[in-house]
């Protein structure tokens, strides 16, 4: 019988979910623990030192479990990518709770992914080996499709805010000169010798911008790209 983390079968750890297959829930079971151990050896090893051989076994699974759930390690990487960059969204989407004020919700959340950019699995898959690995193309996609959208929302409620209306193609391209800045910065911010103090950096530097936008917005000015 296939064995799963913490010496116990695969299919005695799988929990019984009404409405679904003992045989569908032990697939599903098989593939996140696999991800699992993928995301720690990859996290501690980085790509090109965990081999397929190690996170079977660490998984307990057998090499054709994991070629029923991934075409190869390349796709094993990009699931534990994603599920990373998910935990970041949601992580950073949950910091925007409890604040009323649009302008406290956007550093709310840029300190929470500045928090997050300082994770080891964040950055050693997402930073530090994603774009490598998936290539640059592709590494961009699935970053955008993850956390794109939290930016644009977060970009647009704060125009908002300031009484500043614009067609949705300037603010597309608002929100997507922050996501560079932001990816720019976590990228700054991992491979810092000092990482808490690149992170106050940077922090300090978007605060500052964000002050700026809201004192023409208290003044009330418009911008150039604020439509009538």
């Amino acid at each position: 019988m296939t064995k799963g983390l913490g010496g116990g079968s695969v299919s005695k750890l799988v929990p019984r979910v009404p409405g679904v297959n003992k045989r569908a829930q032990y697939s599903a079971s098989t593939k996140r623990a696999l991800i699992d151990v993928a995301q720690d050896l990859f996290t501690e090893h980085g790509y090109s030192a965990a081999s397929l051989d190690a996170i079977v076994a660490g998984a307990e699974v057998t090499k054709g479990a994991l070629y029923h759930h991934f075409s190869g390690k390349q796709a094993l990487f990009e699931a534990v990518f994603q599920r990373v960059e998910e935990n970041a969204a949601q992580a950073i989407h949950d910091s925007l709770k409890g604040y009323d004020d649009p302008w406290e919700q956007a550093l709310a959340g840029l300190r929470t992914a500045l928090e997050v950019v300082r994770e080891p699995a964040y950055r050693r898959v997402v930073i530090q080996e994603g774009p490598a690995v998936l290539g640059y193309t592709r590494f961009r996609e699935q970053e955008e499709r993850s956390t794109f959208g939290i930016v644009l929302d977060i970009v647009g409620a704060v125009l908002r805010s300031g009484g500043w209306s614009m067609e949705e193609e300037m603010l597309h391209t608002f929100a997507r000169v922050f996501f560079g800045a932001m990816s720019a910065a976590a990228e700054s911010v991992s491979s810092a010798p000092d990482p808490e103090a690149e992170a106050a950096r940077v922090e300090a530097a978007i605060s500052f911008i964000l002050a700026g936008m809201r004192a023409l917005a208290d003044a009330g000015e418009d911008p150039p790209f604020v439509t009538s």
